[in-house]
């Protein structure tokens, strides 16, 4: 991590851990916003205004919370908008790194090798966990935001014309359904994944892992009423949220994550779901099962020999 801006030890997955030995999650440092017209947003200072080739997204294809934002910049039609890079899978002892593996880039826009660099020369004190996404601004030469959540909120409203404003992932009507989804879903599936896997004690695992199948089981019976989505048939933030630990659940969570009761492809409608999502334009492209293996078997503290499995077949949710 980061001390000072002065990178001082090697990468570690479990960021801070509870009374039980649960693990915590490194709150988000940067939360300024882009808006149409520069104006400041919910957090943060104002001056991120809105303009074509202003900004750039770094995500890993691994990372669950980078790919929500790159399914809002395609969904929303802000390539030529928004440049994006993309790191390496495997973690180095240094966090992300920029390289040539299949599917990543090198960083010709700041021209470092790894990801915390643009941490510290957004702020030369920073002090944390270098993680992705981050939304830069070329024209102030810092990180604008590294939280998801805002960072699909803006990529759906703060370009405005900019962006197909046909496509809505928050809409007025929906607004209280989806924050709670959000709010129930997170806890217990998006980030259970990784209180189960990361679970320093017993308890905190097989809490964690209940909560997590408790979860599925519940949107399994919520799709099973033949909706196509988790709202109706309105796609929202709250399916780009819950896809992206969907499409990683039998590559990752359930063997290295020991959430083992059930593959998701032993869930009739969570499975149709997820086919139904990847098969919305220019999502599948967004999911790079080779990422998501190479890069969550490469955590030596959960896969020490860093052994990639050959399986498993998913088929079931459309690969």
């Amino acid at each position: 991590m980061l001390v000072n801006g002065k990178w001082t030890q090697d990468w570690q997955p479990v960021q801070a851990i509870d009374a039980k030995g649960g693990f915590v999650r490194q709150v988000s440092s940067f939360r300024n916003w882009v808006t149409p017209d520069g104006s400041a947003g919910p957090t943060g200072e104002d001056g991120f205004a809105a303009a074509k080739g202003r900004y750039h997204l770094y995500v890993a294809y691994i990372c669950p919370w980078a790919s929500r934002t790159l399914i809002a910049r395609k969904l929303k039609k802000l390539e030529d908008v928004v440049s994006v890079s993309v790191v390496e899978p495997v973690l180095s002892d240094e966090g992300w790194r920029f390289g040539d593996y299949p599917g990543s880039n090198r960083d010709d826009l700041n021209g470092a090798t790894y990801l915390h660099e643009l941490y510290s020369r957004a702020e030369p004190t920073f002090t944390g966990r270098a993680t992705v996404p981050v939304l830069w601004d070329r024209e102030r030469k810092t990180i604008v935001n590294n939280e998801s959540a805002d960072i699909v909120r803006m990529l759906n409203s703060g370009f405005g014309a900019l962006s197909d404003e046909s496509v809505d992932f928050y809409p007025e009507a929906l607004r209280g359904e989806i924050d709670g989804l959000n709010e129930r879903i997170y806890p217990a599936l998006n980030n259970g994944v990784y209180r189960a896997g990361f679970a320093t004690t017993q308890v905190a695992y097989e809490e964690a892992y209940q909560g997590v199948f408790a979860m599925l089981d519940e949107l399994e019976a919520r799709l099973g009423d033949g909706r196509a989505f988790l709202t109706g048939e309105t796609f929202t933030e709250a399916d780009i949220r819950l896809f992206v630990t969907l499409i990683r659940f039998d590559a990752a969570y359930y063997g290295l994550f020991k959430c083992n009761r059930r593959r998701l492809a032993d869930y009739p409608a969570l499975s149709a779901y997820t086919r139904r999502v990847l098969d919305l334009p220019g999502v599948r492209g967004t999911v790079n099962i080779d990422h998501i293996k190479q890069g969550y078997y490469s955590i030596k503290a959960l896969n020490p020999n860093r052994i990639v499995p050959l399986g498993p077949d998913l088929s079931a949710l459309g690969f």
